[in-house]
């Protein structure tokens, strides 16, 4: 019986197909899955937004009682408003992580390191406001079963727990925002140009005075709330929310946006 033998087809040089040429459909496949920069630049003004109307109301309204009532343990019934605050701090940890990785896709382009590092930043960030909640989520319960129990040890319980909150609330909100939304988005915005260089700005100058307004509460060098609190958290605030603003009613700048683009499109193949 004859044996038949195949043998692999033999491309000649000339006819070898360029390797850039086979990488560009690839390229322009993943180009073409890539979800557009001034949506991204939308959903993140939005996001940053949210972050404000979910943290403003508990911390101006829905926890004072609880903050700030050394005899908030000893009240009867649940506190709705201490719910709600707990509700919409959840929804501004989703916001917040939510930020981050709508910004990755854009500023990994410009530096890939840093873009990481600031998704891992608002990671710990919501990490500590979780504490924050579940903090005076356990005050809430300790308060339904207080009927009964020494008053004394409930209210250095209830210290205990709102102690942590306070911590927590700087070490997240306050120091590791200096470093992500301060120091490190500060630093990508000013570089990438996506926005007027102006508002990065902010963001440069009010990270460090975060960073140093934390560090000073940690040492005893200032009070909690006092005149400087204000003022080490101002830049940080008017950074984020004119981000939040400008990014929802403007986009990125296009000119940068286009530029990058350029920068990492695949060079057309040599026809000579």
């Amino acid at each position: 019986m004859a044996t038949i033998t195949m043998s692999p087809l033999s491309i000649s040089e000339g006819e070898r197909v360029p390797e850039a040429n086979q990488r560009a459909p690839i390229q322009a496949a993943r180009r073409g899955l890539q979800t557009d920069p001034q949506f991204l630049a939308r959903l993140t003004g939005v996001l940053f937004l949210v972050t404000f109307a979910t943290s403003i109301p508990p911390f101006v309204s829905l926890y004072v009682p609880a903050l700030k009532d050394p005899t908030y343990v000893l009240g009867v019934g649940r506190d709705l408003g201490l719910s709600w605050g707990a509700l919409l701090e959840m929804i501004l940890i989703v916001a917040n992580i939510g930020t981050a990785i709508a910004l990755f896709p854009v500023l990994r382009r410009r530096n890939e390191a840093l873009a990481l590092g600031y998704v891992t930043v608002r990671v710990i960030e919501s990490v500590f406001i979780a504490v924050g909640i579940l903090s005076l989520l356990a005050l809430g319960t300790l308060r339904l079963g207080a009927e009964g129990a020494d008053s004394g040890a409930l209210q250095v319980v209830a210290s205990s727990l709102v102690a942590m909150h306070d911590w927590s609330f700087l070490l997240g909100p306050a120091f590791i925002v200096g470093i992500g939304n301060g120091l490190i988005l500060g630093y990508l915005m000013w570089t990438s140009r996506l926005i007027p260089r102006a508002l990065p700005v902010l963001g440069l100058v009010g990270g460090p005075a975060l960073l140093v307004f934390a560090a000073a509460v940690m040492f005893g060098a200032i009070e909690p709330g006092s005149t400087w609190q204000v003022i080490a958290t101002a830049p940080e605030f008017f950074w984020e929310l004119s981000l939040g603003i400008w990014l929802m009613l403007k986009g990125f700048n296009k000119s940068a946006v286009e530029a990058r683009r350029r920068s990492i499109s695949p060079s057309a193949p040599s026809t000579s």
